[in-house]
């Protein structure tokens, strides 16, 4: 959730650290803070609100240094204010902190009397703790060793002290941290993003690891004190794609990104010689898999909840759809003959990577679609395909949700041709159909500037309800799911032939009611639990399209058509109408898109 940078370097840090915190802005975060050391002590700076408070926090009252550690907090324990803002710094140590310690009343209980708190987070008890065993061990990895032993929950830290004036210390547990060198240093981050202005080749620490970093080296240990060697990867990340470019925010240019992030993931599932979908890479044997269990938080859940369609009607496999955050608590029983699929935007969800873990203890087939390369997840994961989306800054994803639709189909028919169940030339049916998607995705958002005025008409409403059957409802509930995330209307999705089971009560004269209608066997039913909705006032949006039999009627609010594609594609077409709803809707009501409240882009703690 919060974001983290330290910089050991041969020049300045401040005005490197303020760029990699604005790298780390689309995880979401209340308050930012930096510390640097300067004059022979640790001098920090913190606001409440946005990064350019502290810029300008700095502007007023400068400091700089050679090594630095700065932080953007999502506030877990304590309201977002200055005083809960990181690092939190005694008068021998600053950290900074990504995760929850679950134990830290049971330490500030213990060290009370020895401590003056300042802040009402879980995160100082590391500050408190890392000062009395510094005091006790008067050796600053022993003091870092012995601190984190305490611990219970999840960290990434960076750690300043006093006296070590050129040093860095982190370390990680179920918080991501990578560690990165290049011209200027040598750096840790809560990810490759935060480092790109700064590192040309990184490394990712495992579980337990301690690094000790300065200008010019970096020395890893794993939880057994070992020093250990982790492999670099050289990286890059264009201007591009950190930036908004001639889009007014992150999210608009992402939606427009779909054509290439959809085409781009596809890609990898083409074979051109015979014109068929496949990925011989992926060293799954189908023939054994006799069910499918999806697992994933938030957006990607959704993704999941289509794919279960997915694979029953193109493999016909019995398909289950987790919660992530749900999964282990209700001891599941883990089958051999299942294939287990985790699916992160970010690969670092911690609900997901649990539950993965939970599944590879019971030597579980895992297959995990993640968008970020050698994320915690994917290196975790007994196999593993990445999404082609690029990053995705905004915080309601949009490009990184149809990339995995069209990586979930494209398993499903995979899956089903090994079975037998798709012939050649079934697939290659599908194959020139999928093809196609980027083009019909990019007609979808040329039509789907049309909803301004729809979106203008909804920022009145106290809430939304979406409609949806078959792979329509898991849409209805990603479009009520993105509305309420940037708009802060409330919305909800529900199966259209449930609203006799109760959503009816919520009708009343006015209330606007979004409606996913294609063409195809379920149209007819769903336009009769439309008329319900019209029967007790409901204002109803309805997006369908052109070969729909419904025509223009004075009971329907808004018809909003979408161009004709193969039943496969449907998922893929009709996301784009409800993510630029949500989007307009949010603009018109002058919201921050890219950063809702409350919501962080990268969910790393429980």
């Amino acid at each position: 959730m919060c974001g983290i940078i330290g910089i050991s370097s041969n020049q300045p840090v401040s005005s490197d650290l303020i760029n990699s915190l604005s790298k780390l802005e689309y995880r979401g975060y209340d308050s930012a803070g930096l510390a640097v050391f300067s004059d022979g002590n640790i001098i920090e700076r913190k606001t409440q609100g946005k990064l350019n408070n502290l810029i300008q926090r700095l502007k007023n009252d400068p400091i700089d240094g050679h090594v630095g550690i700065g932080h953007t907090r999502w506030a877990t324990h304590g309201i977002p204010s200055e005083k809960n803002a990181h690092p939190h710094s005694s008068s021998l140590v600053s950290v900074v902190h990504n995760g929850i310690i679950e134990n830290a009343e049971e330490i500030k209980k213990d060290i009370k009397s020895d401590y003056n708190f300042l802040s009402d987070t879980d995160s100082e008890v590391i500050t408190a703790l890392l000062t009395q065993n510094l005091n006790k061990e008067n050796d600053y990895y022993k003091a870092v060793s012995l601190t984190v032993q305490r611990l219970e929950g999840s960290y990434a830290l960076a750690i300043m002290f006093k006296d070590l004036k050129d040093t860095i210390i982190g370390a990680k547990k179920g918080s991501p941290l990578v560690v990165g060198r290049g011209e200027k240093g040598s750096f840790v981050g809560s990810d490759t993003i935060a480092l790109s202005s700064v590192a040309t080749e990184v490394c990712y620490l495992e579980d337990g690891d301690i690094v000790i970093v300065d200008n010019h080296n970096i020395k890893i240990f794993d939880q057994q004190e070992k020093s250990v060697n982790r492999d670099y990867v050289n990286f890059s990340i264009s201007q591009d794609d950190t930036s908004k470019g001639t889009f007014n925010h992150f999210m608009e240019k992402e939606i427009h990104e779909q054509p290439r992030s959809v085409g781009d993931t596809l890609r990898q599932f083409i074979d051109y010689d015979n014109s068929i979908i496949s990925n011989p890479d992926l060293k799954i044997n189908w023939q054994k898999v006799n069910k499918v269990h999806l697992i994933a938080c938030g957006t990607a859940y959704y993704s999941c909840m289509i794919a279960k369609y997915f694979f029953e009607q193109q493999s016909k496999v019995p398909s289950e759809c987790d919660m992530a955050s749900e999964f282990r608590y209700r001891d599941p029983i883990i089958s051999k003959d299942t294939l287990y699929v985790f699916v992160s935007q970010s690969g670092e969800t911690a609900d997901t990577l649990a539950a993965l873990n939970y599944c590879n203890k019971h030597n579980a087939e895992t297959l995990s679609i993640v968008n970020v390369v050698n994320s915690s997840i994917a290196r975790e994961s007994k196999h593993i395909i990445y999404t082609k989306a690029g990053p995705e800054i905004g915080v309601a994803s949009t490009k990184a949700f149809t990339a995995q639709v069209i990586t979930l189909l494209s398993l499903s028919i995979i899956c089903g041709s090994s079975k037998d169940l798709i012939s050649n030339n079934q697939n290659q049916i599908m194959c020139k159909s999928m093809l196609t998607s980027p083009k019909i995705i990019e007609e979808a958002i040329q039509r789907s500037y049309a909803l301004k005025d729809a979106a203008k008409e909804l920022i009145g409403s106290k809430g939304v309800m979406y409609l949806g059957r078959g792979t329509a409802f898991p849409l209805a509930l990603e479009g009520a799911l993105k509305f309420k995330e940037i708009s802060y209307i409330h919305a909800e999705g529900y199966p259209a032939g449930e609203m006799k089971h109760g959503p009816l009560a919520l009708i009343e004269k006015g209330l606007p009611v979004v409606c996913i209608v294609p063409s195809g066997p379920l149209f007819h039913k769903t336009i009769s639990n439309i008329q319900e909705v019209i029967a007790r006032g409901g204002k109803i949006l309805m997006i369908t399209d052109d070969s729909s039999l419904q025509s223009e009627s004075e009971n329907i609010w808004k018809i909003f058509r979408l161009p004709d594609v193969d039943p496969i594609l449907e998922t893929l077409i009709y996301t784009i109408p409800i993510q630029m709803l949500a989007y307009y809707t949010a603009v018109e009501l002058g919201n921050d898109v890219d950063q809702p409240r409350n919501l962080a882009k990268s969910v790393t703690v429980e």
